[in-house]
């Protein structure tokens, strides 16, 4: 085989594990590129829908948000601009899961806007979905946790923009945190974010002098307070689930608001709504 073929072929199989497409202009279009203007354009802050959660979040996009420029703008402006590439759209969105007959989660979402709109939103260029309560009116929670959401969004797009790897791992990015200092925390999980399967024999199997299942009142209270080196949970869950429902299971820090664990798990009857045992071993295993 001649240099120059294997040189071709060498210079093709990068392109394919980079993810990278060349267009007739020469257009890269990776992840990484198309952030590569989040900074200099401006956000548009959807309000819409629930007053109360749309208040919370422009009084925490007010006091949080530092990466870009931000305006609020109505659903219907958002309509209206959605398909201009000189905007991103941070929004909260019902959704639903495939299989499932009506929307079962709220998530926070990040898109950015352009043409691909005008088939559908969900055509638009989503940077980056993370769970925010159940579908329709939430639980309450969502208000203490929606601060810690608003800076996890902030912090992987600005990694992102600068990472490639970043920018294809998506929610697993925010588990490096718990990797790397996770064991140094105190942990604090609600009593109403264990699955029911997790009882008390399980926990005795995995549970430290710095690893406390509290009610959720107290948990919730341990986050507002700024307490000290503490991880809390909070866990997002359809309020009924259905065939192919989906539970997230979350930790941020207190004081900091950094999300610093986030996972998944299809809801059966075998894994019920909250921590799993497995999930409580990974955990007990990086501490």
């Amino acid at each position: 085989m001649s240099r120059r073929i294997a040189g071709f072929i060498t210079a093709t199989i990068i392109l394919l594990f980079t993810g990278v497409t060349a267009q007739a202009q020469g257009r890269v279009t990776t992840r990484k590129y198309r952030l590569a203007d989040f900074t200099d354009k401006v956000t548009q802050v959807v309000l819409s829908g629930n007053e109360v959660l749309s208040g919370a979040l422009k009084e925490e996009v007010m006091n949080a948000w530092t990466a870009s420029a931000f305006e609020f703008c109505s659903l219907e402006q958002f309509e209206a601009w959605k398909t201009h590439d000189r905007y991103y759209f941070l929004m909260i969105v019902e959704t639903r899961m495939k299989g499932e007959e009506t929307p079962g989660l709220v998530f926070l979402t990040l898109v950015k806007g352009g043409p691909e709109a005008a088939e559908s939103i969900g055509e638009m260029n989503e940077v980056i979905s993370l769970p925010l309560c159940p579908a329709p009116g939430g639980t309450g929670r969502e208000l203490i946790y929606l601060g810690g959401l608003v800076k996890a969004i902030q912090e992987f797009t600005l990694a992102a923009m600068e990472s490639e790897k970043v920018a294809y791992s998506g929610t697993d990015w925010f588990n490096g945190h718990y990797k790397r200092f996770g064991k140094q925390k105190q942990l604090y999980i609600s009593q109403d974010d264990l699955a029911p399967s997790v009882t008390g024999d399980v926990l005795v199997l995995y549970q430290d002098s710095d690893f406390f299942v509290e009610p959720e009142d107290e948990v919730d209270r341990v986050y507002v307070q700024d307490t000290y080196n503490t991880l809390t949970s909070y866990v997002v869950a359809p309020l009924f689930p259905e065939k192919s429902s989906v539970c997230y299971k979350m930790l941020f820090e207190s004081g900091t608001q950094t999300l610093y664990y986030i996972t998944k798990h299809k809801i059966t009857r075998k894994n019920g709504t909250g921590f799993l045992a497995d999930d409580l071993k990974k955990l007990a295993r990086k501490r």
